[in-house]
């Protein structure tokens, strides 16, 4: 018999089996996260170092206690449409699950998705008015593309609301600012000098946006207005006059929607993504 190593999986159980010489010895790992596992089935990934990524991600989020607060979790991982349409928190194929639709054929694979800057987006069915709370909620996006453009990330905006709302990331505009709203109306900040990484817009009270680039506090002092009846798009903004307006081109890792982030959780949170895209090889 040829010694070596080789696994396989029953239900939640990875068994190792270890050739040596004659004899066959089983050793038996950990069990799966229940949720990773759930979500590698729905989006019938079985690649050993992908499985590995998302196990860990979700044991981080947990341990951190950030993973009760998020809504929708978009790893874009197994490099086509149907994986990459699957949210990590709920990975059933239904939009009140808030599993995503993709417009316009964006390019998949292994780094993530590619957006064209003109026609391609997501939507994520997940509206804010209905799921989000006015004072207590973020949006993060993990872009691998460093550029400057008016483009926005993710979100939503209703500029027939007093003040011109909006909740959303715009990375680097062409104005060289970062531009993370949280139902308020504030003119941004000075970009770090990247569009590359994980970006948070962060609200946890009402007077203050808590964004964060690469795990660093960008603070706002600007007050919440008001919630948006809209859905949340990936890859544009859904906009209350054009339907869909400022496309981006920047290359999609990983995004997420959920409940307001603690400055400690956000910066684990970044710690976390930023391991889990190490893991794939495609950070940045």
């Amino acid at each position: 018999m040829i010694e070596g190593i080789g696994k396989v999986y029953l239900g939640t159980k990875e068994i190792v089996k270890a050739y040596l010489g004659n004899k066959v010895v089983y050793n038996s790992a950990p069990a799966l996260d229940p949720d990773a596992e759930a979500f590698l089935l729905a989006a019938s990934i079985t690649d050993a170092t992908i499985t590995d990524a998302i196990n860990n991600l979700v044991l981080s989020l947990k341990a951190d206690s950030i993973w009760t607060k998020m809504q929708a979790i978009y790893p874009f991982v197994g490099g086509t449409a149907s994986t990459h349409k699957f949210n990590l928190k709920d990975p059933r194929d239904l939009d009140a699950a808030f599993r995503l639709t993709f417009f316009g054929s964006p390019t998949h694979d292994a780094n993530g998705v590619q957006w064209n800057g003109s026609s391609q987006y997501a939507d994520t069915h997940l509206n804010e008015n209905t799921i989000l709370t006015l004072n207590n909620e973020h949006l993060s996006y993990y872009s691998r593309t460093n550029n400057t453009g008016n483009y926005g990330e993710i979100g939503c905006i209703d500029v027939g609301i007093g003040g011109n709302p909006g909740l959303h990331l715009l990375l680097k505009w062409s104005d060289g600012r970062f531009y993370p709203r949280a139902n308020d109306n504030n003119g941004g900040i000075i970009n770090s000098g990247t569009s590359q990484g994980l970006f948070v817009t962060n609200r946890t009270n009402s007077t203050q946006v808590r964004a964060f680039q690469n795990g660093v506090l960008k603070l706002i002092n600007s007050n919440s207005i008001q919630k948006i009846n809209r859905t949340i798009y990936i890859g544009a903004l859904n906009h209350s006059l054009f339907s869909v307006a400022f496309y981006t081109n920047r290359e999609c890792a990983f995004s997420s929607i959920g409940d307001g982030l603690t400055d400690t959780e956000a910066v684990n949170f970044y710690t976390a993504v930023q391991a889990f895209q190490t893991a794939l090889t495609r950070n940045v």
